[in-house]
C-alpha cells in the first residue's frame, strides 16, 4: 500500500483540494491480489488503489471508455514469427498503468482509508490522471501509450491496434501491448535495449526479461523453437468444474455424434454450460485440437441440454489426459503460408443452413445434382 500511494504521488496522478458542492465525489477502496508464476507459485503481492467506478454516470462523469486490447490471434502470430526469424521474445510490466493516462473530465475522490492527511479530513483529491477502476481509465491510459509510439516513429497496425512496428533500415522492433502486459520483439538487440531503457524512464516499467508467462499462456523459449501452452489454466478449469479427478478419454467427442436443439433430454444449467464453453474457447488459443468440439457445442449456448453438457464434460475428461499438449513453434526452411477448412455442409441435424445457402447460389440443375463434391 506504501509503495502504490508512493507511485501515486511520483506520478502525480492527483491533488488536494477543497471539497465541490456541485460535484459527485467518488469513493476508493484497497484491493489486494498475489501475481503468479507459470507454475503457480507467487512471484510478488500487490495492492491497488481502486475507485468505484460503478457509481460513475455516463455524460456527467464520463463520457468515452472504449479501449483497444490485443487479440491472442495477434500474440500467436507473433510467437509464430519469432520462432521462425529465431528471435527472443522480451517482457515489461507497467507497474501502475493507469496512473499515466491523463483524464479529460474533471473527477474528485475521497482520500485513501489509511492515508487521510490529518488535519485536512474535510478535504478531497481532485485526479489529473486516471486510477484503476475509473469507467474511462483504460482510454485514458491507451491514449497516452499511443501517442507515446507515434512521437517516437513507431507505425500502429491498421488491423490490429494495439500491435507497433519501428523500422531502420534493416532492423525492426515490433511491440505488442495488452492495458499493462507489454511484449516486443525485434532482429537488433541495441535497438531493443533502447527501447526498453526509454520505457521504463518513461513509464515506470518492471523488466520481465523473456517471456515465459503472457495472459495464461505459458511460454518456453528455446533454441529450436517456441512452446507454448496452457497447462495451469487447464488445471484450474478441471478444478473449477470439479473434474479434477475425472478418468481421461482418448477423444474430446465421440465419434459420429450428432447434437440437436432439441433433443428430449432435460435442460442444463445455462450460466455453467456458458462459462465451461467461454473457458474452453479462450483454452482453444494454444489447444487447436478442442477447436472444433467447443465451436459445435457453442451453438447451444442460448438453451443447452444435458446431452450438451455432457458432452462439454466429454471435451474436459480429453483434457484430463493432455494437460501437457501445446503448439511448437519452429523455424522452418520454407516458410509458406498453409490454409486448412473443414466445412461441415450439411452437419446441422436441426435446419441444414449451411448446405441450403450454397445451394441457393448454385446456377444450374446438373450443379444442384451433385452437393456430394463438396466434401471431396
Amino acid at each position: 500500500m506504501q509503495e502504490e500511494i508512493k507511485m501515486i504521488k511520483k506520478n502525480k496522478t492527483w491533488e488536494l483540494v477543497d471539497y465541490p458542492n456541485d460535484k459527485e465525489i467518488i469513493g476508493v477502496k484497497w484491493v489486494y491480489k498475489p501475481k503468479l508464476y507459470s507454475d503457480g507459485s507467487i512471484q510478488k503481492h500487490k495492492a491497488r488503489l481502486v475507485a468505484k467506478g460503478y457509481s460513475q454516470k455516463y455524460g456527467v462523469d464520463y463520457n468515452e471508455t472504449f479501449a483497444h486490447v490485443a487479440r491472442l490471434d495477434t500474440i500467436r502470430a507473433l510467437v509464430a514469427l519469432a520462432a521462425q526469424k529465431k528471435w527472443h521474445i522480451h517482457q515489461l510490466d507497467v507497474k501502475s498503468t493507469f496512473l499515466n493516462g491523463y483524464l479529460e473530465e474533471e473527477i474528485y475522490v475521497e482520500q485513501p482509508q489509511g492515508f487521510v492527511i490529518p488535519g485536512k479530513e474535510d478535504k478531497v483529491l481532485k485526479l489529473k490522471k486516471a486510477l484503476y477502476g475509473l469507467k474511462q481509465a483504460p482510454r485514458a491510459w491507451y491514449s497516452r501509450i499511443d501517442e507515446y509510439y507515434t512521437s517516437h516513429e513507431f507505425r500502429r497496425s491498421k488491423s490490429e491496434p494495439t500491435l507497433y512496428i519501428k523500422t531502420q533500415s534493416n532492423n525492426i522492433l515490433i511491440v505488442s501491448l495488452y492495458v499493462d502486459d507489454l511484449i516486443y520483439t525485434g532482429n537488433n538487440e541495441k535497438m531493443m535495449k533502447e527501447f526498453k531503457e526509454d520505457m521504463m524512464k518513461t513509464f515506470e516499467m518492471t523488466d520481465l526479461g523473456l517471456m515465459h508467462y503472457f495472459l495464461g499462456i505459458e511460454i518456453n523459449q528455446e533454441k529450436s523453437g517456441i512452446f507454448v501452452s496452457q497447462k495451469k489454466y487447464t488445471e484450474s478449469l478441471l478444478k473449477k468444474f470439479k473434474m479434477s479427478e475425472c478418468k481421461p478419454v482418448a477423444t474430446p467427442l465421440v465419434t459420429n455424434e450428432k447434437f440437436r436443439k432439441e433433443d428430449g433430454s432435460n435442460k442444463a444449467d445455462v450460466s455453467i454450460y456458458r462459462s465451461l464453453i467461454g473457458s474452453l474457447l479462450y483454452l482453444t488459443a494454444t489447444r487447436p485440437d478442442i477447436m472444433y468440439a467447443t465451436s459445435l457445442l457453442s451453438r447451444f449456448m442460448q438453451n443447452p441440454t444435458q446431452v450438451h453438457y455432457g458432452a462439454a464434460k466429454q471435451i474436459l475428461r480429453y483434457l484430463q489426459g493432455t494437460k501437457d499438449y501445446g503448439i511448437w513453434f519452429k523455424p522452418t526452411d520454407k516458410s509458406i503460408l498453409i490454409g486448412y477448412t473443414d466445412s461441415d455442409w450439411a452437419g446441422s441435424m436441426d435446419d441444414m443452413k449451411m448446405l441450403l445457402n450454397h445451394l441457393q447460389k448454385q446456377n444450374t440443375s446438373q450443379q444442384l445434382l451433385q452437393p456430394v463434391k463438396l466434401y471431396g
